[in-house]
């Protein structure tokens, strides 16, 4: 299947978007589109012909638990709807807790880097083999960036992914400011992990922009795409010809001109890069699996990734083996992702509080975890600001508990009430 060269579709951009000559085919966020109506835009492009993918966030098929088939389904919905050749999911974790670690669902609102453990990898090919027999097209999983690296890993990036093709037959998704964003943070060789992968896999290529601060690599997709991160482009097409490749822009968005000039980029680097006709590839060797292991590998990754997010989003100590100051790193990026997100599901919130939004919403999450989404996020930290009596102004704070009145109930949260809410919650574990 020969995709040729898109871009990623969002709102902000769809006029851009339909006016960029030679764009073959669109990814859209899969959780942002209405099982039953597309966007305009879309259906304009796909009366064009243009192939529109359906790109999730949520699955967290990494995880240790079973992918939710309510989320299952909805992915599915939005294939049916779109007509689409594929679907594609990333290679994380996005929440973790619940049952199998009988603590609270606690979710991470980002990707978060699986453990490329034997233990994981089981967990995962499990979880993807239950997506695949719930999808009505073919699945293909994208790599992500990371600030963090896991202590213990038994497998490097490119071996994992390869015991991931070859268990479940899952197409590839590769995203090469990733490998670059892993090599900047945690000194992994692009070179290497794409000499160890199964390229004949890859279903397409993402293409994105990030930027450097302090020595740690932000894979923003607010940002131009660097040369580095085509360079890494380039290697991979000296491996092998790719069917799709996409460009990511997901913020601070540039004129038309500046998106068709990274089109154009990517496209040139492609054609330098083409290897010789006859050009082979010798695959690597697999890594030998431990002869037995210990039955419980779900369990033991949740407890794993339970620590791991708890250290992240609710202040726990962090577990051993960490670089204690990318922890700091990752969760601070993690809060300051939540706050930018509410401020986009609940754009009043800002307009409210003004230059206090920000400040306010940072201290919240410092101790708040998210469990129930984004929406329900913006409603329990304008409950906490009223709570507490806040915001000071007192036109500001009318303006804050109609907002929430219209949202969640009848009458504003009442601190007793609140109090006694909070000190079950805590006896419960819930």
């Amino acid at each position: 299947m020969k995709l040729g060269i898109g871009i990623g579709w969002r709102p902000e951009i769809a006029d851009a978007v339909e006016a960029l000559p030679g764009i073959d085919w669109v990814e859209a966020v899969a959780e942002n589109l209405c099982a039953d109506h597309l966007p305009d835009s879309l259906v304009r492009l796909r009366e064009r012909g243009v192939t529109v993918v359906p790109h999730g966030v949520s699955l967290g098929l990494g995880g240790a638990d079973r992918p939710d088939p309510g989320r299952l389904a909805d992915l599915a919905a939005r294939a049916e709807l779109l007509g689409t050749p594929l679907v594609t999911e990333h290679i994380a974790f996005v929440r973790a807790g619940g049952p199998l670690t009988g603590s609270p669902v606690l979710e991470a609102g980002h990707l978060l880097p699986v453990p490329r453990t034997w233990d994981a990898l089981e967990a995962l090919c499990e979880n993807v083999r239950i997506a695949q027999d719930s999808l009505p097209v073919p699945l293909a999983l994208e790599n992500i960036a990371a600030l963090i690296s896991w202590p213990g890993e038994e497998l490097t990036e490119g071996q994992f992914l390869a015991e991931l093709v070859e268990r479940t037959g899952v197409r590839l998704l590769i995203d090469v400011a990733n490998l670059h964003t892993n090599h900047v943070n945690r000194g992994e060789d692009p070179a290497t992990a794409l000499d160890e992968l199964p390229v004949e896999a890859i279903a397409y290529v993402h293409v994105a922009g990030g930027v450097e601060k302090d020595g740690v690599w932000h894979d923003t997709h607010a940002h131009p795409v660097t040369r580095p991160v085509l360079d890494v482009l380039a290697e991979l097409r000296s491996r092998v010809d790719p069917p799709g490749v996409l460009l990511e822009r997901d913020d601070d968005f540039p004129p038309a001109d500046e998106l068709a000039g990274e089109l154009t980029a990517i496209r040139t680097t492609l054609a330098a890069a083409a290897p010789a006709s006859g050009a082979s590839r010798n695959p690597a060797a697999r890594p030998p699996e431990p002869a037995a292991r210990p039955a419980g590998a779900r369990d033991r990754t949740a407890v794993a990734q339970t620590a791991l997010l708890s250290a992240l989003v609710a202040g726990t100590p962090a577990p051993d083996g960490f670089d204690h100051r990318r922890l700091r790193v990752q969760s601070r990026a993690l809060a300051a992702k939540r706050a930018d997100v509410v401020a986009k599901v609940a754009p009043e919130l800002p307009g409210i509080l003004g230059d206090g939004y920000r400040p306010a919403f940072l201290a919240y999450a410092r101790n708040r975890p998210m469990s129930a989404g984004y929406r329900r996020d913006a409603l329990d930290f304008a409950e906490r600001l009223l709570i507490e009596g806040r915001p000071a102004d007192d036109a500001a704070r009318r303006r804050l508990t109609r907002w929430w009145q219209e949202r969640a109930a009848a009458r504003p949260p009442r601190r007793g009430a609140r109090l006694v809410h909070a000190a079950r919650t805590a006896l419960l574990g819930k």
